[in-house]
């Protein structure tokens, strides 16, 4: 197969080939959670039913919460691991995270069964029609059953993508799908069992994708559970725990909202009268905003997709510093999501009664009148709410994972409800409450484009210091007699960067910073977002930052290598370190005064004039510790390097210039004399 080139090939071939697998496997995920509907709303159930099942929904999404908590920390703790080829490692993680799977099965299935009052009580609110409770508990108790079979598949499911086989994982998830939509009208209708069959239908499918899980343990690629692979190792949970964590937090601000919305609708769907002047109670509320968010869950799964499809390109391009191409990514993913989001809202508008129709026909007149506020209200900010997924799903392969993270809790958490509450109290009012969701969505793209505006000034600025050094140097003729390799170490808001970038063009070598991520990301299967997240970071406990010895190892093997190659300027990494018994490198370490530091970092980094001292000093106390971590040594003494210069004095060209002379100059045995 041709290796695709993120640097150069085309940005709409690209993004297809990436998207397509994510969407197909998304959109199977979703039919989990809107066959029942469908089905239920066609059997003797009906709206009774899809109200309770859209009650039961939010403990499903914990289940899944869990599922990937531990999937997903162990597939990236797993790839790491075989990246650093840390054979003993891998399997640990795998082993590791199959007992937590387990155990969290077992335990969030006993406390279902145990307290499923309380938690019907919780994500429904006062239920006070009996028929939708006790259609509620019965399919609770039900799929409390199945979730070990669930979790369990569900986290191995990402463990065995993880593992070089996506077209197995895939065949699983379809397995259970297929199976599930196969034994739905059957049980619901030919063996009459309405809500209870939906419950058998989907616990069916969900041990059919499991146990074809368990039969790839027998023979997997890359690992091999063992009884060392299973033992507790507290180090490797922690691990696992702090890499799956953002998928956790992910799934639990849907609970947190859904289960808000359903308490709400609950309380005050009887003081909420139709057109035609009867109430409309809480089973339809339920019912209705439970089949629209499953409608909304295949958009966003197609929009999730496409961001997918695109986060590859733009973090390999950011990493390489081809922040033309990064710009014209996201460009390029905003549209298409801006897209299909215009489409899901002429659908939603024009055909809200076609569309809660496929959940059951014979619906009251005041069902189909709620249906269509919430399609038309509810759902009126989609084109907003996918440009906002898009914006976050952008930030965070760029590199800004904390403002990604924000993103997403500002719109589905922080806005929404507290709003919703707000309008719900004063208006008591299950249909005016849903404008919350319109407000939550603006406020949210206003804050979306702010973030977005500011990574592009930042890329704005970054063109324009590259086009600048393009501008005012010219490349010398000189050439290097034999090899050399000069690494620079310097202090935040410096200008080492750029003083490597003029020296390397002067000397007619080539220059890594950036560069040295790609190439460590290539050659040992790291995520791009992974390196540059986590570097200079082990001032914090390893399993926080999921910072190991691995990811140093692997950076200072590209080092080596590179070194062993060609004459180079290297930036940072503790490469004056790395390369420490070679005979045919200078050290550089280059530092400022702290005005001047202020100024770069304030005019080129985009940083606060307020902020940027204790950013300043924050960043140079983690790089200290960074090296200090990694060689024992004290990153900004005079005695690790060969040359030290305040920047200041002359400027990054003359600083360059200076550099360039030192080699000149001294005609140091085994390194290279300048003509």
């Amino acid at each position: 197969m041709k290796e695709l080139d993120l640097g150069k090939g085309k940005i709409s071939k690209l993004i297809r080939k990436f998207a397509v697998p994510c969407i197909i496997s998304l959109i199977i995920a979703s039919l989990y959670n809107i066959v029942d509907q469908i089905f239920i709303g066609w059997s003797n159930a009906g709206s009774f039913g899809n109200a309770a099942t859209n009650i039961v929904f939010p403990f499903t999404v914990i289940a899944l919460a869990f599922a990937l908590l531990i999937g997903d920390g162990s597939a990236t703790l797993f790839n790491l691991s075989i990246g650093a080829k840390d054979k003993e490692k891998a399997n640990k993680s795998i082993g590791n995270g199959l007992v937590l799977l387990i155990f969290l099965s077992i335990f969030l299935t006993v406390f279902g069964l145990l307290f499923y009052k309380q938690i019907l009580k919780v994500f429904g609110g006062n239920i006070n029609e009996e028929i939708c409770y006790n259609y509620a508990k019965e399919y609770l108790l039900i799929i409390c059953l199945g979730l070990p079979f669930y979790i369990i598949g569900q986290g191995l499911n990402n463990l065995i993508r993880s593992d070089g086989s996506p077209k197995f994982a895939m065949f699983a998830t379809i397995l259970g799908a297929v199976s599930n939509i196969i034994l739905d009208p059957i049980f619901i209708f030919v063996l009459k069992m309405d809500v209870k069959g939906a419950a058998i239908a989907t616990v069916i499918g969900q041990v059919l994708s499991f146990a074809v899980t368990i039969i790839y343990l027998k023979k997997p690629k890359q690992f091999k559970i063992t009884k060392d692979s299973i033992k507790f190792d507290k180090k490797i949970c922690n691990r696992i725990f702090g890499l799956g964590a953002s998928s956790f937090i992910t799934q639990l601000t849907m609970v947190i909202t859904i289960a808000v919305t359903n308490n709400l609708v609950s309380k005050y769907g009887y003081m909420t009268y139709s057109s035609t002047g009867v109430v409309f109670g809480s089973v339809i509320p339920l019912a209705v905003i439970g089949n629209c968010m499953k409608v909304f869950g295949i958009a966003i799964s197609i929009v999730v997709g496409v961001g997918l499809g695109g986060m590859p390109i733009i973090g390999f391009n950011m990493g390489a510093g081809n922040t033309k191409r990064v710009k014209e990514t996201i460009k390029y993913v905003l549209i298409i999501n801006g897209i299909i989001g215009a489409i899901a809202f002429a659908l939603f508008q024009l055909f809200p009664t076609q569309i809660i129709n496929i959940f059951g026909n014979g619906n009251s007149p005041e069902y189909i009148e709620y249906a269509k506020y919430c399609f038309k209200i509810f759902l009126g900010g989609i084109i907003l709410t996918c440009l906002i997924k898009s914006t976050s799903m952008v930030l965070q392969a760029m590199g800004s994972g904390l403002k990604s993270t924000i993103l997403a809790l500002l719109r589905d958490i922080i806005f929404s409800v507290p709003l919703f509450i707000l309008i719900a109290t004063i208006s008591q009012n299950v249909v005016t409450m849903m404008w919350a969701s319109v407000i939550s969505d603006i406020l949210g793209f206003i804050v979306s484009a702010i973030l977005l505006k500011t990574e592009f000034i930042k890329l704005e600025k970054l063109d324009t210091i590259s086009e600048t050094i393009d501008e005012n140097i010219e490349v010398s003729n000189s050439k290097l007699n034999q090899k050399i390799i000069i690494t620079i170490s310097r202090e935040y808001g410096s200008g080492g960067h750029y003083v490597g970038q003029i020296l390397a063009k002067e000397l007619g070598v080539k220059f890594y910073d950036q560069e040295i991520i790609n190439l460590t990301a290539k050659e040992y299967g790291y995520s791009i977002n992974y390196i540059r997240k986590n570097e200079e970071q082990s001032s914090k406990p390893a399993y926080f930052y999921s910072l190991d010895d691995s990811l140093f190892e692997s950076e200072s093997k590209v080092i080596e290598k590179i070194a062993e190659e060609q004459s180079c300027v290297i930036v940072g990494r503790c490469a004056n370190y790395v390369l420490r018994d070679r005979t045919d490198t200078i050290n550089i370490f280059l530092y400022s005064d702290m005005p001047s530091k202020i100024n770069r970092v304030v005019n080129y980094y985009g940083i606060k004039r307020e902020n940027a001292e204790n950013e300043i000093k924050r960043i140079n106390n983690q790089r200290a510790k960074h090296y200090h971590h990694f060689t024992n040594r004290k990153w900004d003494s005079f005695e690790n390097y060969d040359l030290s210069i305040n920047v200041d004095k002359l400027g990054v060209e003359k600083t360059a210039q200076i550099i360039k002379n030192y080699i000149n100059i001294f005609n140091i045995k085994s390194i290279a004399n300048i003509d």
